[in-house]
């Protein structure tokens, strides 16, 4: 497996516990599900948390820099599957600029 296509891999565990933690903790307290929700979206939180040092690159800024890019576009298909949500263009046009970005900040070629 290619580096690049090893860290996309990561990125995207990354944001699926993440997202659903955030999702579980929102269900939880927001739409009143209770405290196993609550328990298990502070595990995923958590968990997401290390996923993120299995990078290769070494520098926490630009790991959670291009993260970021990825957490807007995958927070956007989370609402769209786990909550029908619809974005509209904007949306769609904002998370492309958003993973672009991912692609230059990680992915551009480096001297050294």
């Amino acid at each position: 497996m290619s580096e690049t296509v090893r860290s996309i891999l990561i990125f995207v565990v990354a944001a699926v516990l993440e997202i659903g933690g955030a999702w579980l903790v929102w269900q939880g307290v927001r739409e009143h599900r209770g405290i196993t929700w609550i328990g298990a979206g502070i595990v995923a939180l958590g968990a997401y948390g290390f996923v993120a040092t299995f990078q290769s690159d070494p520098n926490f800024g630009r790991i959670l820099a291009a993260y970021g890019g990825v957490f807007v576009a995958g927070s956007l298909l989370w609402g769209v599957i786990a909550d029908g949500f619809r974005p509209d263009r904007y949306d769609l046009i904002g998370a492309a600029i958003c993973l672009v970005g991912v692609g230059v900040i990680m992915y551009a070629p480096r001297a050294g």
